[in-house]
């Protein structure tokens, strides 16, 4: 079986329509959390730039939380805008939700694939393993891996999975002989 692995290569942008021009994407930037404390009780918020007008917005990470129900590294993680926290921010579908934004994950993402040997006895086994949780659907990666046409990678390929619906945990497929 042969492996191929997905990484992410940058965050992804968000799908959200600036106030103040039409662009409807927004980026993280720097990875920087505001973090504003009133009495005993904090927002946590997690800062996102529009990628035309550079218009800053505030997305909610924690709203009216008491301080003694964070983690206090985590809490110390929004301090000092740790970059892993950013990250585990963003792609948490909790969050997305919660503030109405969508990831767009184009070009963000790459596929290291061992090449497929041709003189290997047919069928081959692919196995697609997902080092950050990046949605792709199976058969735009695989027609991307092997440089086939989506026709292609229809007629060649048998998949464990749905081919045309996204998704980011393990899978296998497996490539049958050219008749």
């Amino acid at each position: 079986m042969l492996p191929w692995v997905v990484r992410r290569t940058r965050l992804p942008l968000l799908s959200r329509r600036c106030v103040d021009c039409p662009s409807e994407s927004a980026t993280t930037g720097y990875g920087r959390f505001r973090v504003n404390a009133n009495g005993k009780l904090l927002d946590v918020w997690l800062l996102v730039r529009c990628v035309r007008c550079d218009r800053t917005s505030k997305l909610t990470v924690h709203e009216r939380t008491t301080v003694g129900s964070l983690d206090p590294a985590e809490l110390h993680g929004y301090h000092t805008n740790d970059a892993r926290l950013v990250a585990s921010t963003l792609l948490d579908p909790a969050f997305a939700r919660r503030n109405h934004v969508v990831l767009d994950w184009t070009d963000a993402w790459r596929l290291d694939a061992v090449p497929v040997p041709l003189g290997e006895a047919w069928p081959i086994r692919v196995e697609v393993v997902f080092h950050d949780p990046v949605p792709v659907r199976p058969d735009r990666l695989v027609a991307r891996g092997l440089g086939l046409s989506r026709a292609e990678v229809r007629r060649r390929v048998k998949c464990d999975v749905p081919e045309r619906r996204s998704r980011n945990t393990v899978f296998t497929f497996t490539l049958m002989s050219v008749n």
